[in-house]
């Protein structure tokens, strides 16, 4: 094989930010109006519409979303919170910032989403609601999940970190739980640099989520909005406890071009995957994705599962030689349960979850933003293959 290797490094997931994103942000730091307000009323408005849901409050983080979802939904010291292992730390540190417990459940060997089927025996007097996670874009399996949270009687909030544009049977995420959280990070599909969101169609719970982003304050944004305008504003109620963790709208005017432009970004990821696909699929070496027939996938990641049984390197040092190779990539996730943190405060410990832990052992997630353009995604898939010739057993 005649190769060379990548003249310049090609990044993981690098954002997508254009000229109109460009020119927003310079409207509004020219507009003197660089907080919140009307572009982050706007920007919620159109993805409300856009996922199909009547509501959506915009916040500095996914995070940020989750843990004030949690918060209006209830949950409270003692609860238990279902939801994957297989999941980043703000699915579960959100639940322990409550006082309550998350309790894992091992995901599909395929979808790598929490396994509905396992769900049930973990259930108890305490268990509160369940946190499915759209892992790499792909909608967890919702019909049977939503059955049993209406049997128990327990929320679903969805963790749709990963999942802007996603569709399960035809719906948008977004649209099926309780309340859904979408991040847009600077790696995301949709990208604001930092920041989130929660959607829903419960009013009461959205217009509480914007008032615990803004210190607790009723009425908040429209306080700060007047309070350096001519109206001016004199008095406030803090109405409870709150946070500061809302977006600003040099954030969201991002966003508003960056949503505009969603759909053919999707597009472009899943021209992407299926070059992976074609180059790998009938590989010894490799365990492409696997995309179910109720679900699309936004493409947020691409993982490629190892047979370590045929090369002579573990995952780390596949990495390794990428890295040699200029193709940088993501180990996405180690589960929950194997850091410190969760294994000294609920017992959790190697051994409990088997199919998680033997895909966090195997898996590389490839570059795949539509910044990379075609022919840098074939250069990954050709390095990939020439790496899986040099090291094979």
């Amino acid at each position: 094989m005649n190769f060379k290797k990548s003249e310049e490094f090609i990044p993981f997931s690098p954002p997508w930010i254009g000229k109109d994103e460009e020119d927003e942000v310079l409207d509004s730091l020219r507009s003197g109006w660089i907080t919140t307000g009307p572009k982050v009323k706007e920007f919620e408005r159109r993805v409300a519409k856009y996922v199909n849901v009547k509501h959506a409050a915009a916040m500095y983080s996914c995070t940020d979303a989750m843990l004030l979802a949690l918060k209006v939904l209830g949950v409270d010291k003692g609860d238990e919170i279902i939801t994957t292992t297989f999941t980043f730390a703000s699915t579960g540190h959100v639940i322990c910032h409550h006082g309550a417990k998350p309790v894992f459940v091992d995901v599909d060997p395929e979808t790598f989403n929490i396994n509905p089927e396992l769900i049930g025996e973990k259930i108890t007097p305490k268990t509160k609601g369940i946190i499915p996670v759209h892992y790499g874009g792909q909608s967890c399996d919702m019909d049977p999940i939503m059955d049993i949270a209406s049997k128990h009687n327990l929320f679903v909030m969805e963790d749709a970190a990963h999942a802007i544009g996603t569709k399960y049977k035809g719906r948008k995420i977004g649209s099926i739980g309780d309340i859904t959280c979408f991040s847009y990070y600077a790696t995301k599909n949709l990208s604001t640099a930092e920041g989130g969101m929660a959607v829903t169609n419960n009013e009461e719970w959205s217009n509480r989520m914007r008032i615990l982003s803004m210190y607790g304050i009723s009425d908040a944004r429209e306080i700060w909005h007047s309070r350096y305008s001519k109206a001016g504003a004199i008095h406030h109620d803090i109405v409870e406890l709150g946070y500061k963790c809302n977006m600003t709208d040099i954030c969201a005017g991002i966003g508003l071009h960056q949503l505009a432009k969603l759909d053919m970004f999707n597009l472009k990821r899943e021209k992407f995957a299926k070059i992976y696909d074609e180059s790998f699929k009938n590989h010894p070496g490799f365990k492409i994705p696997v995309i179910k027939e109720y679900s699309n996938s936004s493409r947020h990641l691409y993982p490629l599962l190892l047979n370590l049984e045929y090369f002579k390197i573990e995952r780390d040092s596949f990495i390794d030689e990428l890295k040699e190779n200029n193709i940088g990539t993501s180990v996405l996730f180690m589960p929950l349960h194997l850091h410190s943190y969760y294994k000294k405060s609920f017992g959790y410990s190697y051994g409990d979850f088997p199919i998680s832990e033997n895909i966090f052992d195997r898996i590389i997630c490839l570059p795949i933003s539509p910044k990379l353009g075609e022919d840098t995604i074939n250069k990954v898939a050709e390095t990939i293959l020439y790496i899986s010739e040099k090291i094979k057993k």
